[in-house]
């Protein structure tokens, strides 16, 4: 009797340049490919209602795709550490297979790699989403890097492998959920109309999305910063599902280009870098999204938050046009341009001086890219709790930012448009005050950080 080789997605949902599947095919035996929704391990953090959303997407798609080539793609719901084992009997397995995960996640994987290992199985996990693992990037000193710069100019140094032709396998079969049971889509109200106007989940997307950005976007790519202008990527939440992979990505990006998307490429790639450092940062702090990495900000004073306030700026009505322009671009797409996030969160911790973990919260429900290192890791980054190297002084001033970045208001026009009408809502802060009283309260951080030093 065959002895099937279990492959267990996570956010891998990917068939080519996936490893684990790869490493299934060559062991020669049917294949099983299996998505397991686990809502219940401590380990493991709930998706918020947008990804939620893009996993049925996703899925949707991954199905089609294997049902194209003869498979079926096995949806189980439950704790892990209790639904890989009874795959495993159900089936006869004889090896179950994976891509690694860097955050508390993977305490589940090693107890279950030991558990599986003991019981006599091939149990194995692959570097299917970084293109730099943590222990392979090191300080001279041995330990992980906290500052991006000297982390970037050290995975340059290291090679990037090739993408992994897909091989079909023979393909096993197991009892399935169905996927419309598991409920991840909105129904009353059903909110999700700009996330379908906007996105569609999946393999296939993913590349169409990179050959599109590679060959019009990427010229344009030096004006990233200018959210009224088409040039980003948009490949995020395709990164974030594994819907694409890094190696991929990085490889499309330093092929054939035009001269124009050449000039790009270095900057680019460096935010493909920034995804690797919070990633690896969260592998050395797995509590990123709840402790500030920082420990002299635990005593930073944040306030009691102003219900009003709060709900102003997580609907976009705070009078600020940027803020609430990126705001309702959120509450639309599920994304917001890069450079808006970072002035609608400092705007929300420095100016309303509200505890960066409630805007991180409130962006992982609602952003389809919600990615358990960057997301805390770039609210860190704004709160100055996080990896940067000029924690207590960045205020980003939102009428400031519009002027240089979107100039001529293409954006905060789409977005806000009756933003110069009288119907258009006071600014519920003062900019110039709020951010005294934020400098004042970072100064006292870093005394209290100065006076604590040996």
């Amino acid at each position: 009797m065959p002895a099937p080789s279990v492959v267990w997605l996570r956010d891998d949902l990917r068939l080519a340049d996936n490893p684990a599947l790869d490493a299934a095919v060559e062991r020669g035996e049917p294949v099983l490919v299996v998505y397991v929704l686990d809502d219940e391990s401590d380990e493991v953090r709930p998706l918020g209602a947008a990804s939620r959303w893009w996993l049925h997407g996703s899925l949707t798609s991954l199905a089609a795709s294997i049902s194209e080539l003869g498979g079926e793609l096995v949806l189980r719901r439950g704790a892990a550490e209790k639904i890989i084992p009874q795959l495993v009997d159900e089936t006869g397995a004889g090896a179950v297979f994976w891509s690694r995960r860097y955050g508390a996640a993977r305490e589940v994987d090693a107890r279950l790699k030991a558990s599986l290992r003991e019981a006599g199985l091939d149990a194995r996990s692959f570097q299917g989403s970084l293109l730099f693992e943590p222990w392979a990037v090191t300080t001279g000193q041995g330990g992980p890097y906290r500052v991006f710069t000297p982390f970037w100019k050290a995975c340059q140094a290291l090679p990037v492998r090739e993408p992994i032709e897909l091989r079909v396998p023979e393909w096993a079969a197991a009892a399935s959920d169905d996927l419309d049971d598991w409920e991840l889509l909105p129904t009353r109200p059903d909110w999700a109309a700009g996330l379908r106007e906007t996105w569609t989940p999946g393999e296939a997307s993913a590349h169409e999305r990179l050959e599109s950005f590679v060959e019009e976007n990427l010229p344009l790519y030096h004006r990233r910063d200018e959210p009224g202008v088409e040039a980003t990527s948009r490949l995020s939440p395709h990164l974030r599902f594994g819907e694409i992979s890094p190696f991929q990505v990085w490889h499309r990006i330093h092929g054939h280009l035009s001269p124009a998307a050449r000039s790009n490429v270095a900057k680019f790639a460096s935010e493909l870098g920034w995804r690797e450092f919070n990633t690896h940062i969260l592998f050395n702090s797995p509590d990123l999204a709840t402790r500030n990495y920082r420990p002299a900000f635990d005593a930073f004073g944040w306030g009691t938050p102003n219900p009003e306030e709060l709900e102003a700026w997580q609907y976009g009505n705070t009078g600020i046009p940027l803020v609430d322009a990126g705001m309702r671009e959120l509450w639309h797409t599920g994304v917001m341009h890069n450079r808006v996030r970072m002035v609608a969160a400092s705007f929300l911790i420095k100016n309303l001086l509200v505890d960066w973990r409630i805007g991180e919260q409130w962006f992982w429900d609602t952003l389809v890219d919600a990615d358990e290192a960057s997301n805390p890791g770039n609210w860190q980054w704004v709160a100055g709790s996080g990896a940067d190297a000029a924690p207590y002084f960045r205020v980003f001033n939102p009428v400031l930012q519009q002027q240089k970045f979107d100039k001529h208001a293409e954006y905060v026009e789409r977005w806000v448009p009756e933003w110069l009408s009288p119907e258009y809502p006071e600014p519920i802060v003062d900019l110039g005050e709020s951010r005294r009283e934020a400098l004042a309260a970072y100064e006292a951080v870093k005394a209290a950080s100065a006076a604590e030093s040996p």
